[in-house]
This record gives structure tokens, sequence and C-alpha cells, in this order.
């Protein structure tokens, strides 16, 4: 979430305002829209739920045309027609590339950790183009993913909150209180870190902050999540808001697999407690570090200070 966030702020000081000219769809089953849908509006406001990117969208002049000559009253329609979003999930390998001549800001995954140049694929498009939106300014926004898990959809208001509602609660809202986050592991007999990397229970943490907040709060990723105490879960809930705050106001952890919106690296990474530190000392009892896999994922922690 971090690192998405960090993504929304960025594309929303470039992108806002500015004219649709031309949308090109080069892999139509991740990309699920009519180019013609998005050419001669814009952005207008670009948001965010748990690791997803929604952009909102100025009035369809051409629907609304439409929708007046054909005297449709149906207020469900209306607001499907007035209200239109563009939902962008980067999944574990897509990437935004704002390129304004010759300057770019990307934000994603790289695939090299050599230069922004080859992090994005060298010289676009390439390969792992799969779509791109022009700008009447000459400005482009390209979406490249190379393992295609992520995906653009056009939707209208009732779709995005059909999408939105799967989301569980999300660290550093109202909705992220003591007691929802109790009620989010009651009874899970699954470990605690799958229950935090369960985008339908609780949104936004990803695999570095799971392994951070767990060490802070001296929690085994193993430990089933019904077996922690009171204080145990106390102390997470409160470790959780307060490394997700630090790692926004940080820009995002760019740990050898991260490029933000600004084509630099984040600076969290300098603050990882345990998250890529493998063999590597123990910052509090400066025991050698572990790793293993845990709910699918590489985990690292200590075996001395987390029980």
């Amino acid at each position: 979430m971090p690192e998405v966030e960090t993504i929304r702020k960025d594309l929303s000081l470039n992108i806002l305002g500015q004219k649709i000219k031309e949308v090109i769809v080069k892999d139509k089953k991740k990309i699920i829209l009519h180019p013609q849908d998005l050419i001669g509006r814009s952005f207008v406001l670009v948001c965010r739920r748990g690791k997803l990117l929604y952009f909102s969208l100025s009035v369809n002049k051409d629907k609304t045309a439409r929708l007046l000559k054909n005297k449709i009253k149906s207020s469900e329609k209306q607001k499907n027609i007035f209200s239109q979003y563009l939902l962008i999930h980067l999944r574990m390998t897509g990437q935004l590339i704002y390129q304004k001549g010759k300057d770019l800001l990307a934000g994603g995954h790289p695939f090299s950790k050599k230069s922004l140049n080859q992090a994005i694929g060298a010289t676009l498009p390439n390969r792992f183009t799969r779509a791109i939106i022009i700008f009447s300014d000459g400005a482009k926004l390209f979406f490249n993913d190379i393992r295609r898990f992520g995906y653009l959809k056009l939707v209208s208001e009732k779709e995005l909150q059909n999408s939105l509602i799967k989301f569980g609660i999300e660290p550093l809202t109202k909705e992220f209180t003591f007691n929802n986050f109790i009620k989010a592991l009651a009874q899970r007999k699954t470990s605690i870190k799958a229950v935090l990397l369960n985008q339908n229970i609780i949104s936004g943490i990803g695999n570095i902050y799971a392994d951070e907040s767990l060490f802070a709060s001296g929690i085994r990723p193993n430990r089933q999540a019904n077996s922690l105490t009171i204080l145990e879960k106390k102390k997470l809930w409160q470790v959780i808001n307060k490394i997700m705050a630090k790692a926004i106001k940080h820009r995002g952890t760019t740990f050898s697999n991260y490029v933000d919106s600004s084509g630099k690296k984040g600076n969290f990474s300098q603050l990882l407690q345990v998250y890529g530190r493998k063999n590597g000392a123990c910052v509090n009892c400066g025991k050698i570090l572990s790793k293993t896999r845990v709910a699918g994922r590489g985990t690292s922690y200590c075996q001395f200070c987390q029980k």
C-alpha cells in the first residue's frame, strides 16, 4: 500500500485534467475497455483502496447526449453513465510509466535494478507494454506488465463499489479500529502472516510490511492467528499503523524490486529490520536472522525475538 500510495500522489500531480487523445490496447485479455470510451475525457481524481488504483473520469459527453436524447430516466443508468472509473491493479509485476518528452516517471516493479531504462524494459513501448494512454499535450501513460498479472478495467460506479467491498479493513483508516482488527483475526486457524496478506481481510499489507510488523511486535509469522493473546493483538495493531505511516512518509520500500513514480528509489529500505536481511544480525539480540516460507512467500524473522 505505501508503494501504491506513492504512485497515486505522484501521478495526481501530472495527469489530472489532461484530455485523453488516444488509447492503444495491446493486451485485450488484461485491458478490459473500449478506447473510444476514454478518448476526449480526462482524469478528475486518482484514488486508492489497498493496492488498487482507481481513476475518476470526467463526464462522457457523447453518452450524456444519448442519455438526454433517449430520455433515460433510470437513476441507476444515469449514475453508470455519469460516473465511470478506470481501475488499475499492478499486481506483482505491473508498472505505470508517465512519459513527457525526455522525462520519465516510473512506478511499479522494475525488471532490472541496473538503470531506470532497463527497469522499464528498455525503449517504450516495448514487449511488456500492455496499454498506452496518450494525452493531448503529447504525454503518455504506459501500462507494462512482464507476467500479465495486472489489469486495466473501465467500470461504472456500481461495479467500482462491488470491487471495493471485497477489500478488508485498511491500516490508517477509521475502519481499522482495534475492535475490527480483533474481529478480523477471530477464529482464523491459518498463520498470522497469511491473514495479514489476505486482502479480503486486511487490505494494503504486502510481504515486506507483514514481516516488519510481525518482527516489531515479537510474533512469529507462522503462529496461528487465533493463538495470539489480546496483548499481542494490541501490539500488532499498533505496530502496523506505525510502520505503514512511516513507509508512506518515506515514499515506500524499493528494496530490490520497486521504482517509485518519480523514478527514484524510496528510502524506507534503510529502515528495514528483517526483510531481505537473511543471515544478517538481528537488530535486537544480535543473533542471525532466519528465512523460511510462510503463506507461500519468502519470510524473514528472528527465531529468538519472535515467539
